[in-house]
């Protein structure tokens, strides 16, 4: 019996691969592989890819399998990067306009957070630049969200987390989970966080290098912020006078979640901060 050809020169890369995997067992795979063969394929035709353009780009791919362990996902790294982690975040959490944009937690999270009072600091080893922090959580109109609860974490002046530096920090240092009082407000005394640089000892820093990219983040704190009947918010506030507010390299940076950190007169600094929740959507898990 005479073997079918199945490599037709005149037909598109896309469409061959279309052609053998449509019907398959999994049709959103298929779809989406499909997609990617497409855009792959018409980069390679347009930059004129090369033997050794594929090399190269096989290699970057292979150093960074190589970097990522139990303890370092490069891959990860690589995605946030690109901007890609950020893109997905904003698609699938569907914030309404004017609601406080979403971002990533981070890797330095964590759901054991000790309990604070209102106008109590996170601060336990009392180290930097002091900062008083009045935090305002309101619904879409306006109203105040009374009782949300409000998860705070951040790096100190010096850029690392408490779970990141466990032998310069103390245990919890810098983080709590306060509520918000009946007018949706809270005071967090805290120290003012320094930035600092994602991690760029592997292939995904010497790629940012190489386009002339810093990976320095923007100063910082993280917030997740609950409450019945809303969209459970995680989310960023930068200190707006870090000179990195303008190439965050994970692409978390949103006008509204840029703040002013003030210096006041004894040296200690202020600022404030609106968080606007959105309401919970009908028979869905919002995150």
């Amino acid at each position: 019996m005479e073997a079918r050809i199945t490599h037709l020169p005149e037909r598109r890369l896309a469409d061959q691969f279309a052609a053998r995997v449509n019907g398959g067992p999994d049709p959103l795979l298929a779809r989406r592989l499909i997609r990617l063969v497409e855009v792959v394929g018409r980069l390679v035709e347009e930059e004129g890819i090369g033997r050794e353009d594929l090399r190269a780009v096989i290699g970057f791919l292979t150093e960074v399998g190589h970097a990522s362990d139990p303890r370092r996902q490069e891959w990860v790294l690589l995605a946030d990067t690109l901007g890609i982690t950020s893109l997905v975040e904003a698609q699938v959490t569907h914030r309404p306009a004017g609601a406080t944009p979403n971002t990533t937690a981070g890797p330095f999270y964590r759901t054991d957070a000790p309990a604070k009072g209102d106008g109590e600091s996170i601060s336990i080893d009392g180290r930097g630049d002091p900062l008083v922090l009045t935090v305002e959580v309101t619904d879409l109109d306006g109203d105040p969200v009374a009782g949300a609860a409000i998860e705070v974490w951040q790096a100190n002046g010096d850029g690392l987390y408490e779970n990141q530096a466990p032998d310069l920090q103390p245990d919890q240092n810098l983080r709590g989970i306060y509520r918000a009082g009946e007018d949706g407000r809270v005071v967090v005394r805290t120290v003012r966080p320094g930035g600092y640089p994602i991690p760029h000892d592997g292939p995904v820093g010497a790629l940012l290098a190489r386009l002339g990219l810093s990976p320095n983040r923007p100063a910082h704190l993280h917030f997740r912020i609950s409450a019945p009947g809303f969209q459970t918010l995680t989310t960023h506030v930068f200190d707006g006078e870090d000179p990195a507010i303008e190439t965050d390299p994970l692409f978390a940076v949103h006008p509204a979640l840029v703040t002013r950190f003030a210096r006041c007169k004894d040296g200690s600094f202020e600022a404030s901060h609106r968080f606007i929740l959105a309401r919970a959507r009908p028979g869905r898990e919002d995150t």
